[in-house]
């Protein structure tokens, strides 16, 4: 897991430290004795993880790893966020497990807190064309598709995977900025048609979110993840070093840029000549 400094800057916004309290907030009470003492019913082993506490918690560890390796997640950020969901109901389980009145309480505090504190979005600089709908998309897949690479990422804005691959799009959106070389994206959540197009699922359980399909010309050339004639996903990790390497963005770019400058050298030729054919 690679922990870099703006990520720790990022742990500073409530989000994220609010969360982890909520996500120790058991085993904490628990093993404080002045919190022991004052919430659980004093007795000789009050502090101390019974044998269905600690089933509970491990069956949470073996969860959360899967689940992380599933997705993906590579940053500290990532491994946070997708394992928030049930580190919280793990704890959602142990609040319950030692009192209802407990467990009530700190269910409506769940839900006052992803109602007041969802999670940080990127925010920053990109050149991103969002779709509306299917059509929009053919549409300019369609448009000047001459010499045009389009990069489009299937999505779904519940999937954390999906959010944490947000920020690196944007950004290399803006990186590789040029006139032939385009990136959108579609909420396929929204758009089911979209999601049925391009054989993606948007299921819970779905291993392909996000997808990223490169098109040239209009037509599909590339996309991760890909999957066999039998419908076998291959996993993919969203890393930026990954992207990069699988879509050969930076050849991409160059050739999209000799496209750009051969068009405007055509341009310019054919003014040249024209204002000649003017004179003569």
């Amino acid at each position: 897991m690679v922990i870099q400094k703006k990520e720790l800057i990022l742990l500073l916004k409530p989000y994220y430290w609010i969360n982890i309290i909520l996500t120790c907030s058991y085993v904490f009470c628990k093993k404080t004795d002045m919190f022991c003492q004052y919430i659980f019913s004093p007795t000789e082993k009050t502090c101390e993880l019974d044998a269905k506490e600690l089933e509970i918690l491990l069956f949470l560890m073996i969860v959360v790893m899967i689940r992380t390796r599933k997705a993906g997640s590579v940053t500290m950020l990532a491994y946070l966020s997708s394992s928030f969901l049930y580190t919280k109901g793990a704890n959602l389980l142990l609040w319950f497990y030692a009192d209802v009145r407990f467990g009530l309480f700190f269910t409506a505090v769940i839900i006052v807190v992803s109602l007041c504190l969802p999670e940080p979005t990127y925010s920053g600089p990109e050149n991103v064309l969002y779709f509306r709908s299917l059509a929009t998309l053919e549409e300019a897949l369609k448009e000047n598709k001459q010499h045009t690479v389009w990069l489009v990422c299937f999505y779904t804005v519940w999937n954390p995977t999906c959010a944490n691959f947000a920020p690196i799009f944007s950004q290399l959106s803006v990186q590789y900025d040029t006139k032939y070389l385009k990136f959108g994206k579609i909420d396929i959540s929204r758009y089911p048609d979209a999601a049925q197009k391009y054989n993606i699922s948007d299921s819970s359980l779905s291993r392909q979110l996000p997808t990223v399909i490169m098109f040239k010309n209009g037509v599909e050339e590339l996309r991760r993840p890909t999957y066999d004639s039998k419908g076998k996903i291959f996993k993919f990790f969203f890393t930026e070093p990954n992207f990069k390497a699988v879509f050969d963005l930076n050849n991409v770019y160059n050739q999209c840029k000799l496209a750009d400058k051969k068009k405007n050298s055509d341009v310019e030729e054919t003014s040249k000549t024209n204002k000649k054919e003017k004179k003569t």
